[in-house]
């Protein structure tokens, strides 16, 4: 494993006072806490790419089709 590397990160007041109380509250460091939700964010966004790109070959639909469609069958 690599060494952490450092980086300047500005939070609101507010939200800088939530991971204070939260870091105090669970014995974890802010560090830790950011890393972590950066990660999260990260493999959500890997997850998003990787739908998109098992749909990519799928045909486009005409929203008004969709629409007209819906109505036929009584959906709206």
């Amino acid at each position: 494993m690599s060494l952490p590397k450092r980086a300047t990160v500005y939070f609101d007041p507010e939200i800088h006072r939530a991971l204070r109380l939260r870091a105090a509250t669970t014995e974890r460091s802010i560090s830790d806490m950011v890393n972590e939700a950066v990660k999260r964010s990260l493999a959500e966004d890997a997850e998003d790419l990787a739908a998109f790109e098992k749909r990519a070959h799928e045909r486009d639909l005409d929203f008004e089709d969709v629409v007209k469609a819906l109505r036929r069958r009584g959906k709206i």
